[in-house]
């Protein structure tokens, strides 16, 4: 199996994948455009990529992509509806990045907090300004509103609590239960959760329902010289809003993400905001340490193994959330050649579709059981039809909706 690795990728995922006699071709650095005509060339079954976009055009490439893994836990890069349209499996690595986030996201609340930024530029250019930075806030005793509460979330909360601050959290996941467990505050309204805190920190997936996220709305609530974090997506924040709140309220801001970021590991980038006093920013390098990096290239070492040895894709992100089907029909046969054809066969003459199916072996191989989601229940001469196949040991239909079955 031929894998094609664009970014910038840990020794020791390059070491364990070449030990599985998987064929690495390791360029990192590859653009979007080169990277779909590299593709073209090398015909990869697998692609795996960091910051690097993967196009329509790297999709219809070749006939040969089956997966696509993001490195990480965000695939915002990867063009979803080309994969699903083309069926290429796409897989990420969630949680193997929690902890190195969540550590670049406590730097940088500190270094909006107490200006570390600018106390060592100015340092570095001979001027000792004391009066002016021992101005710091200080964050104890003060609120955090923490935006998501995955893995990400739940490790700056842990850390929060740790530098006595109250917390503060919207998300869609967490009911009163958990937040009790956790000790912290749930705040079902975004705007409530903008206006009593005294520092936020974005931790939330690129979708549809995240994109500007923090808007005029939102800016407008947040306190007077209140502190933003984002090391999600660019595409989370509307950053005019959050320019004119800089400018006009005081705010402070931590960014590790932009919306017009280069697609690869280096390149020109301009954007107003960064120019702002009272902007701390780094390069989209939240996942970037060296235990994050390890982690997550083992991981993809797993996605990648399971596929090859079972076809099962871990991680699968553009795989329907629930059954297609309208009927589940299972089949008890003998396992031989040739049974579950005859049963596709008397199905694809009734233009009753296969929407999904799994067959389970039984132990000693002899039997399994397939069981298969259609679109549409199959008719009563269907079902005999098949209870009729001499290696069918038995059959029931049941109904997606209702769940009430027929022999």
């Amino acid at each position: 199996m031929r894998i094609l690795i664009a970014d910038k990728f840990d020794p020791s995922g390059l070491e364990a994948l070449e030990n599985r006699k998987f064929e690495v071709c390791f360029e990192p650095g590859l653009t979007a455009e080169e990277l779909a005509n590299r593709q073209a060339e090398l015909k990869a079954e697998v692609i795996v990529v960091r910051s690097t976009k993967v196009t329509s055009d790297t999709v219809t490439a070749s006939q040969e992509l089956a997966l696509i893994i993001r490195a990480g836990a965000g695939y915002d890069t990867i063009d979803l509806d080309a994969a699903s349209a083309k069926g290429v499996f796409v897989a990420n690595c969630p949680g193997r990045n929690s902890l190195a986030v969540a550590e670049l996201a406590w730097g940088l609340i500190l270094a909006c907090d107490r200006r570390i930024p600018d106390q060592v530029a100015d340092l570095r250019n001979g001027v000792w300004n004391k009066k002016e930075y021992a101005k710091g806030r200080g964050l104890a005793g003060r609120t955090i509103g923490i935006i998501g509460a995955g893995q990400i979330g739940r490790a700056m909360i842990k850390r929060a609590q740790a530098f006595d601050m109250n917390v503060a959290v919207w998300a869609r996941s967490m009911d009163e239960e958990t937040a009790h467990e956790l000790d912290v505050t749930l705040c079902k309204n975004l705007i409530n959760l903008a206006k009593m805190s005294h520092v936020i920190s974005i931790h939330v997936a690129a979708v549809a329902e995240t994109k500007d996220l923090v808007n005029d709305k939102f800016i407008d609530a947040m306190r007077d010289g209140a502190i933003l974090i984002n090391t999600s997506r660019g595409s989370t924040v509307d950053e005019k809003a959050l320019l004119r709140g800089i400018q006009e309220k005081g705010i402070r801001a931590g960014l590790d993400v932009f919306a017009n970021e280069p697609s690869g590991g280096q390149g020109q980038f301009t954007n107003p905001i960064v120019n702002e006093a009272g902007v701390n920013g780094t390069h989209h390098v939240g996942a970037s340490t060296d235990q994050a990096q390890e982690s997550t290239a083992m991981e993809v070492v797993r996605i990648i193994s399971s596929y090859r040895d079972t076809g099962d894709v871990p991680n699968c992100v553009n795989r329907a959330h629930a059954g297609r089907g309208t009927a589940l029909l299972t089949v008890r046969h003998l396992n031989q050649p040739g049974v579950l054809a005859k049963v596709f066969d008397i199905l694809s003459q009734s233009s009753v579709n296969v929407e999904e199916m799994e067959n389970l072996i039984y132990e000693g191989g002899k039997s399994a059981c397939a069981r298969i989601q259609v679109g549409k229940a199959p008719s009563v001469n269907d079902i005999e039809a098949i209870e009729n196949q001499q290696a069918v040991l038995g059959i029931s239909i049941a109904s997606m909706d209702s769940g009430s079955d027929q022999a």
